[in-house]
């Protein structure tokens, strides 16, 4: 019997470990359902993650895009605001100037004989008078530059050297070719002068 017991016994053992193998088995194969069926959740988690980027990239490119046509449209209207500006802000100068073109034509136009020479340059005088006085009030003045002054380089363009008359006149102006002019207190014209060495 005991042969017996002990084959009931290894009978028993081998359906214990078919049993326990069928277990892992099962237990294996839930765990691979199981993983299968986590990886499949993540998979679905991480397409809904890259569904909510790609979101994202495209919503960021349309705001890019909106930025970027309001940056160009500003530019462009602010480019054409200022060349109408530049075009047009001198109109009202050249407007203020016509009265004094139409004085130069009816002095041009007038006959005048050698005996009146005086009045003809009278009027010119007051013609000129008439501009200096318009130029003045666009803030136009003339640089108080004379015969002696230190050559300044920030006021006098020089045109040529000369001797110095005197040893006083050394780096100073000797003559004024053409006056300079400050337009709003900055220097639109340099005045051209020539200088003692």
């Amino acid at each position: 019997m005991n042969k017996k017991a002990e084959q009931a016994e290894e009978i028993l053992n081998e359906e214990n470990k078919e049993n326990i193998q069928e277990e892992k088995t099962e237990e294996s194969t839930q765990e691979t359902e199981n993983s299968t069926a986590e990886s499949a959740e993540e998979q679905t988690e991480e397409l809904s993650e890259e569904d909510k980027l790609k979101e994202q990239l495209k919503e960021a490119n349309d705001k890019y895009l909106r930025l970027y046509s309001d940056f160009e449209n500003f530019r462009r209207r602010n480019n054409k605001e200022r060349l109408d500006l530049i075009q047009s802000a001198g109109s009202d100068v050249v407007k203020e100037m016509l009265p004094i073109l139409d004085d130069f034509e009816r002095a041009a136009n007038s006959n005048t004989e050698a005996k009146e020479i005086d009045a003809v340059i009278e009027g010119f005088t007051l013609i000129q008078n008439k501009l200096n006085n318009i130029l003045k009030t666009k803030g136009l003045t003339p640089m108080a530059t004379q015969v002696g002054d230190d050559f300044d380089v920030d006021k006098h363009e020089a045109i040529t050297n000369i001797p110095a008359p005197s040893p006083e006149l050394k780096g100073k102006v000797v003559d004024i070719i053409e006056k300079g002019y400050l337009f709003n207190e900055k220097v639109i014209r340099y005045a051209k002068v020539v200088v003692g060495q």
